[in-house]
């Protein structure tokens, strides 16, 4: 578990939570929002003291964790964009059907996920409602604050996720009864708005992190980071659910939004704590297989804990994305579902430490060492089994954490908010920020090899035909598309940066020959206006009246 210094880890406290709150605040397995819980809890008994609505705040964080939600379903979900995809293209109706695009709207693991928001979603509902009728409340108690701050941050996550993933979707604030179980489509702008709203108020009420802060806990620094993911995507494509056409805003409400991102980005500046890992980049990955915390960079972790091996609150990162290894190694076996498009090996430049850790081409076998791969079979390398500190407790199940928000993107969302601002000197800087790190040479006109042909052309990499960079504007978007894939890589957010960008279709098509071969199917698969929304699932179409039996475009 986490070395922290102060504040209770998420994971010393999910045995209570299991042992506690998973009675209390138990609810329908089937869509929160839209069936009545099955069970309650008494908000009297929960919400009478600070302590029990911590209790009651856990289960929301809770919700999060476990096999079927962050700790594997989700992992299929950002898969095949234009840098990795799930190995094996027969049709499994589950993480396969996910990455390849051949999605039916009875996919397990698609439901699942499904109810997993809505199930959080009503625990953060549950925690909002009962701390309002507390007397500490009123007073504007500290605890009963940053509880709140929390909670709203972790139903903004959750918004942002159905959002991202379904498009207009049934939603509602308020604690689910007999007469409110079952609710339309609300569009997902008004759901955008109250996500803006929640975490608004989240960073008023939530403090900066220190050096003793735990990242599996909100902290003003991830509300702002996930406003500035929020902003973004407001300004950018999406998939219109009625029309099944992309749509995007006017061009002055666009650059409001990238203000806004901008503004939130002086607040990092302002509060001057977060930063770099301080021992490098390839530490700050080890450090998320070691448990170890580092609030600088890591602005919010996903945290996982099974006491026993069991899949309840455990997570797989590190043994399903990752490089195979042996089951008789020590640290536990490693299954390597996912693979990398290999030509972006050769799209790092010479130096960058990034890229030998983010790919690897090699097993590990049972003594430890590393047996080659071919050229074309690389893994995901920022998650590893063998960095795990902690003897097995089961084959698959880890307590690696996922990293949801860290500072460098934190960095180059600004720098995408100053290009589009007009401001191309703020957003190189901080682009060359990220690429110093790694040992990258940095864009510098002025320096054989630093020149923008050198970095983001070919031969060093692919030429775009997708993106226009005749203008100082384009040649930034450009090097922005390398870069956040260079620094971001499986961590989530690709796949959704390439459909605000409206170029989804394009970049998967830009791989269609790998090397790889026809294991990467999505050029053949992918549909264009469908495949950017995920089906919402066939009970939930069944069950409610209230969506006309009408699912997402193409399904």
């Amino acid at each position: 578990m986490k070395t922290i210094k102060t504040n209770k880890s998420i994971k010393t406290l999910f045995p209570v939570l299991i042992a506690g709150m998973m009675v209390v605040l138990q609810v329908s397995c089937s869509d929160l929002l839209m069936e009545k819980p099955d069970s309650f809890y008494d908000s009297a008994k929960i919400f009478e003291n600070a302590s029990n609505a911590q209790l009651g705040l856990n289960g929301v964080y809770n919700a999060l964790a476990g096999i079927e939600h962050y700790g594997q379903w989700e992992m299929a979900v950002p898969t095949s964009d234009d840098m990795y995809f799930i190995s094996g293209t027969n049709s499994d109706g589950s993480r396969r059907d996910i990455s390849h695009y051949q999605l039916s709207t009875s996919n397990v693991w698609v439901t699942d996920l499904w109810k997993n928001k809505y199930l959080g979603i009503e625990r953060a509902n549950s925690v909002l409602t009962g701390l309002k009728g507390m007397k500490e409340y009123a007073s504007g108690d500290e605890e009963i604050q940053r509880i709140e701050g929390e909670a709203l941050f972790l139903r903004a996550l959750l918004s942002f996720d159905l959002v991202r993933y379904w498009g207009d979707v049934p939603y509602k604030t308020e604690l689910t009864t007999f007469e409110n179980s079952y609710q339309p489509r609300t569009g997902k702008e008004v759901i955008y708005d109250q996500i803006v709203a929640d975490l608004n108020r989240s960073k008023s009420l939530l403090k900066w992190a220190t050096n003793g802060t735990n990242t599996e806990r909100a902290t003003q620094g991830a509300a702002r980071a996930l406003l500035m993911r929020v902003y973004l995507h407001r300004a950018g494509y999406s998939l219109d659910s009625e029309t099944a056409q992309y749509v995007i805003k006017d061009e002055a409400e666009r650059q409001q939004y990238f203000q806004l991102v901008l503004d939130e980005y002086q607040a990092f500046l302002d509060n001057g704590f977060h930063g770099f890992c301080a021992d490098g980049y390839e530490q700050l990955w080890k450090n998320y297989c070691e448990n170890k915390i580092d609030p600088k960079e890591s602005i919010f972790e996903i945290a996982f804990f099974t006491p026993d091996g069991g899949k309840t609150t455990a997570g797989t990162w590190a043994t399903y994305i990752g490089p195979i290894i042996s089951s008789s190694y020590k640290s536990g076996r490693a299954n390597g579902f996912f693979r990398v498009i290999p030509e972006w090996f050769n799209y790092y430049a010479a130096g960058d430490v990034r890229r030998d850790l983010n790919m690897c081409n090699f097993d590990i076998d049972a003594n430890g060492n590393q047996v080659p791969k071919n050229n074309k079979t690389y893994y995901p390398g920022k998650w590893r089994r063998y960095w795990v500190k902690d003897m097995p407790k089961d084959p698959n199940n880890t307590d690696v954490n996922y990293v949801f928000l860290r500072y460098s993107d934190v960095l180059l969302m600004a720098a995408e908010a100053y290009n589009e601002r007009g401001n191309a000197t703020e957003a190189v800087k901080l682009i060359n920020q990220v690429r110093s790190r790694a040992n990258a040479p940095v864009w510098d006109e002025t320096v054989a090899g630093g020149k923008y042909t050198d970095l983001f052309k070919a031969p060093q990499v692919a030429d775009l035909a997708y993106i226009d960079d005749s203008d100082m504007k384009g040649k930034i978007r450009t090097a922005l598309y390398w870069e956040r894939g260079f620094e971001l890589c499986y961590e989530g957010t690709r796949k959704y940066d390439l459909i605000r960008w409206g170029i989804l279709a394009d970049a998967i098509q830009l791989h269609k020959d790998t090397r790889f071969g026809t294991g990467y199917a999505a050029p053949k698969n992918f549909q264009k206006f469908k495949h950017e929304l995920l089906p919402i699932p066939l009970n939930e179409i069944q069950i409610n009246s209230n969506l006309d039996n009408k699912n997402n475009p193409g399904y």
